[in-house]
């Protein structure tokens, strides 16, 4: 599957209309899902994360709709999500029989995928392709109340014997609907029976996308339903989102490159995310002097949906101190803070930077070596910040976030429990 940046030049959903969001305006989203994520986790690790039905007077007011009386790596090209409207990724899938493209959001701190669904009788927001609708597929079906798949909802009610789901995430944006069954194509392969959210009454900042493919570890995202065919495992490139080119998402063992750089995936912390062990960072290749407890007192997750890495504060500090005395020494002049970003510099009259080289190690050995595109957050030729933000203390969870992880393979597998980073892959 061809992977393409929400907003960038070759996003399907680019049209040459609409403003993309500020650089204030990503990272305060992207803020935002940080909160959510680390509240997620804390509700996670303190037990009081509770499944919840949504409130009657949410619940869709119609009948449901419905339907008239291979081994091989697919892959999908990705791309970069500007034109979309958000900071995120996109995918494009089928679904139906006969299958319709829809172009989604492709999200590893989700589980549910769902895609907005006529008749919209509540509300829609606008995207740039036609909304799924279930009348003309005959292979969609409603999953039942009482089906297990229902009680795996977080948030979950029921309609005229329908299960209905509910999902919200930290930025406000919302999507309740219909849970439902039906032909996912990826690529050229179909997996059967897939269930998925069919929204009704959708909110919030998902531009132009259809919805959103959740890839988390969790029991109703693309990954577990489809183990029997991809065996849990997937990888997907992201590409700079400045260059122009697509990335893409492969699923099954095969996806992973030969060349990937493996560490073990904790699994102990709950469902969704997925864990691993970050030991250390290396500014210039010199390893900086931070206790591996500063790490492992929060962990750490691989995410693809949040810009900007969050790191504990002492490792934050320690990487800034390194890197801006690294500059210093080549000449850079300093520039102010903007927004989470707090070690930036003024480039203007710079065509290129020699930067220092930033690397991300883990348990097993494992280095994510980032790539230059991946180093920097350039707000404007004279305002250009080190992509890389504190939470602001040493217990939350730390956060790879997918600036960091632009042009490599990043692999995920949860039969090996393994998660794996490879250079130059897109």
């Amino acid at each position: 599957m061809k992977i393409v940046h929400q907003h960038g030049p070759c996003s399907p959903l680019a049209d040459g209309h609409g403003k993309p969001p500020s650089h204030a305006e990503i990272l305060a989203a992207d803020q935002n899902r940080v909160d959510s994520i680390q509240h997620r986790v804390s509700a996670t690790t303190t037990g009081k994360l509770t499944k919840r039905a949504i409130p009657v007077e949410t619940a869709l007011k119609k009948k449901p709709a419905g339907h008239s009386t291979s081994s091989s790596t697919p892959s999908l090209p990705a791309s970069s999500g500007r034109a979309l409207g958000t900071g995120n990724y996109v995918v494009t899938i089928g679904l139906g029989t006969p299958a319709s493209p829809y172009t989604v959001v492709f999200d590893t701190g989700s589980d549910t995928t769902w895609v907005q669904c006529r008749p919209c009788v509540v509300k829609c927001y606008k995207q740039k392709q036609p909304l799924f609708d279930p009348a003309k597929s005959s292979t969609y079906a409603n999953i039942s109340c009482t089906d297990p798949a229902c009680a795996d909802l977080d948030q979950s009610g029921c309609s005229g014997g329908h299960c209905l789901y509910g999902l919200q995430y930290g930025d406000g944006s919302s999507t309740v609907g219909f849970f439902a069954q039906d032909t996912l194509t990826i690529a050229h392969d179909a997996v059967k029976g897939f269930r998925f959210g069919c929204g009704e009454k959708n909110s919030g900042l998902f531009g132009k996308a259809a919805g959103l493919m959740g890839l988390g570890r969790g029991s109703t995202s693309l990954t577990v339903q489809a183990t029997a065919k991809y065996g849990g495992a997937f990888a997907y490139c992201l590409p700079a989102s400045s260059s122009g080119t697509t990335g893409h998402l492969d699923f099954g063992p095969g996806a992973a490159p030969a060349n990937a750089k493996l560490t073990p995936m904790l699994t102990d912390k709950g469902q969704t995310f997925y864990y691993v062990g970050l030991t250390g960072i290396r500014v210039g290749g010199e390893q900086l002097s931070i206790p591996e407890s500063v790490f492992s007192t929060g962990g750490t997750i691989v995410d693809s949906g949040t810009v900007i890495t969050r790191l504990p504060a002492t490792a934050n500090a320690a990487l800034s101190s390194a890197f801006d005395k690294a500059m210093a020494a080549k000449g850079y002049k300093k520039a102010p803070a903007f927004s989470i970003l707090d070690t930036c510099y003024d480039f203007t009259g710079i065509s290129e930077a020699a930067l220092p080289a930033v690397s991300l190690v883990f348990q097993g050995g494992a280095t994510l070596d980032v790539d230059a595109s991946g180093i920097m957050f350039a707000v404007t030729p004279a305002q250009v910040c080190l992509a890389f933000a504190s939470n602001g203390d040493d217990t939350s969870v730390g956060i790879i976030g997918n600036t960091q992880q632009k042009t490599h393979a990043v692999l995920f597998d949860l039969g090996k429990k393994t998660v794996g980073f490879a250079p130059g892959a897109c």
